[in-house]
């Protein structure tokens, strides 16, 4: 009972520290193949010149919607997804999204974003299993967007070689992470490999399972330290 009063109140104190951007359920977009491509828009009325397009982890089903006038989501605990608000600022418009491997459907979104805002650097992100997404959006769209990010990558990033790539790649794992499918020797092995560009956290807490989004996996407790490091990443470059 202690570990649940200790999570709500973390929940509620981020909340309340990241309450200045303003999402925005977008539901115009539609793929290639003729599907809408609903996602939650966030931004704090900046001029911003980059991108960051979120995609959870788990199902990767976002599913956004309104319900009552309210905006809900499935996977809104998500690491990404929670800190939306983080990501947002002055410089960088966030895009919370299913995951997916199509590159038509981020595509698309981009397209509607760069008529909002005109030219972004466009950075993608996953978490988790939606680092599946980014390693193989990675291959099929580099050089198309400025760069990817692998945050509690899967294991596969192990073997994931990046100096193929002319868009840039940053991985972010935590020393802590001890869910099995994430652990971050694999991380380590593929900066040690290929240079990868790689930031572990340390500190933090964990209130769920391991593989969870409020434990070490999910930088619950760090998430302001996280997204600060991984956009100042982002914004080295224009």
């Amino acid at each position: 009972m202690r570990r649940i009063f200790a999570f709500l109140a973390g929940v509620v104190a981020f909340a309340a520290t990241a309450a200045a951007a303003r999402d925005e359920l977008v539901t115009s977009v539609v793929s290639p193949d003729g599907e809408a491509i609903p996602f939650v828009l966030t931004t704090d009325g900046g001029s911003p010149t980059h991108a960051a397009l979120l995609m959870p982890g788990g199902s990767g089903n976002l599913s956004p919607r309104l319900q009552d006038g309210q905006l809900v989501m499935s996977l809104g605990g998500n690491f990404l997804i929670r800190t939306r608000d983080l990501f947002a600022g002055p410089r960088i418009v966030a895009v919370s999204m299913d995951a997916t491997t199509t590159p038509g459907r981020v595509r698309a979104i981009v397209a509607d974003l760069e008529r909002r805002f005109g030219r972004l650097s466009i950075y993608v992100l996953g978490n988790s299993r939606g680092s599946y997404a980014t390693m193989t959006l990675g291959e099929r769209m580099d050089g198309e967007v400025e760069g990817f990010v692998h945050t509690s990558s899967l294991n596969a990033i192990a073997s994931y070689d990046t100096r193929r790539f002319r868009s840039r790649h940053l991985i972010v794992a935590h020393g802590m992470d001890s869910c099995m499918g994430t652990n971050v020797s694999a991380a380590l092995a593929a900066h040690r490999s290929y240079g990868t560009p790689l930031i572990v956290m340390e500190g933090g807490t964990a209130v769920s399972r391991p593989c969870e989004a409020y434990s070490y996996h999910g930088f619950y407790g760090i998430e302001r330290q996280t997204v600060g490091k991984i956009t100042a990443w982002m914004l080295e470059r224009r």
